[in-house]
């Protein structure tokens, strides 16, 4: 047959069509048409897909279409941390070999990130993809309202929907009492939904199974908060290990010491984290303002557009908290986390150093200026 020939036949032959990405063996782990289109350049070059379910040392566990199978992730070990590999990832993996390599990992929609113990104030990244971000707090402890605004700025940052979930309501059996708590939690977290939940009794899991039904969700909290637990009751099965919460003051020790991404039985996926001693804010600036979004609204009626909400006239947010609108707690909970985001900020900005270094002088000037006048006055 001649070349001219066998350029008829092809051309007269049906092309094979494209494979249908809602019928991918991963769609259950959240495999859809955006991740196709991104992966298609890798595809080109033998490529397949997997979702990263954990990382261990230089290696992890992904799920392909084939089953589970491990990698090396010796090619994607950048020195920057926010760069590397995290469950949740979706990641272009040798076809074959042994050992198999992740040669690339796609574009992340949405990234947890928090800010390290180091004196160099580095980035975490502590999952990858998610969609909704589960906050557990225990109600075996009284509520540390603070330390939720701190875990919903970073929430908010990371571009996941924040849900609060207060676990162990079992221990609270007066339904005055826990709508009350719940109510509280509520006020230190606008715009997001607040379950109340008991592992034990079954109470709203199957509402907290409806929500993560549909995306990728990150379970995180503080050792004890019943993560562990929380996580098998929406497994339907005791696949995480659990351990007993201390009675002197209702902590836990950590049970889950990986991230892990689980299949739900209802559809969705879980991304179960160990307990964070340490919720250090990372350039969460974003993040902060929708906490405090009610703040925020009044700032905007504020007589100067800098105002600092300390003592310039005509301020709108001073003078909600003079009339009790606003409670003293909300704005010295802003303050600190406001305080705390410039300074992780700006060890890596340097006009924002400067910016700051000022502003200390200032305040330090105006400081001693006011105690020279207050000691002529004595």
């Amino acid at each position: 047959m001649s070349l001219s020939s066998r350029q008829a036949s092809l051309q007269s032959s049906p092309q094979a069509a494209p494979p249908d990405p809602t019928s991918h063996a991963l769609v259950p782990y959240g495999w859809d048409e955006g991740w196709a289109a991104e992966f298609a350049p890798h595809a080109e070059r033998g490529l397949v897909p997997g979702r990263v379910v954990r990382v261990d040392r230089g290696q992890c566990d992904l799920v392909t279409a084939e089953g589970l199978v491990r990698a090396d992730t010796a090619f994607v070990t950048p020195h920057d941390p926010l760069r590397v590999i995290c469950t949740g990832d979706w990641a272009a993996v040798d076809a074959g070999g042994n050992p198999r390599y992740v040669r690339e990992y796609l574009p992340r929609r949405t990234a947890f990130v928090r800010s390290t113990s180091s004196q160099r104030s580095e980035g975490q990244i502590l999952a990858a993809n998610v969609d909704h971000a589960i906050i557990a707090v225990s109600l075996a402890v009284e509520l540390d309202l603070g330390r939720i605004e701190r875990f919903l700025a970073l929430a908010w940052e990371s571009g996941a929907q924040p849900l609060v979930v207060l676990t162990k309501a079992d221990l609270v059996p007066d339904p005055i009492g826990l709508s009350y708590l719940v109510q509280d939690v509520e006020t230190a977290a606008p715009g997001v939904q607040v379950l109340a939940v008991s592992s034990n009794t079954g109470e709203g899991v199957e509402a907290l199974a409806a929500i993560v039904g549909d995306g990728t969700s990150v379970l995180l909290g503080a050792s004890g908060a019943g993560k562990s637990t929380l996580a098998n009751a929406l497994l339907g099965e005791d696949v995480m290990a659990v351990q007993a919460t201390r009675d002197v003051d209702g902590k836990g020790r950590h049970t889950t010491t990986i991230r892990n991404l689980l299949l739900l039985p209802g559809g969705g996926v879980l991304i179960d984290t160990p307990g964070l001693r340490g919720v250090g804010l990372y350039d969460a600036g974003s993040g902060v303002e929708q906490v405090f979004s009610e703040i925020e609204e009044l700032a905007e009626g504020c007589r100067f557009h800098d105002c600092a909400h300390e003592s310039e006239p005509g301020c709108a947010v001073l003078a909600a908290l003079a009339d009790g609108t606003l409670p003293e707690r909300r704005l010295d909970s802003y303050r600190k986390l406001l305080r705390e985001n410039r300074r992780i900020v700006a060890k890596t900005d340097a006009r924002l150093r400067t910016e700051l270094l000022k502003d200390w002088k200032r305040k330090a000037a105006e400081g001693r200026r006011a105690a020279q006048v207050k000691g002529r006055d004595r």
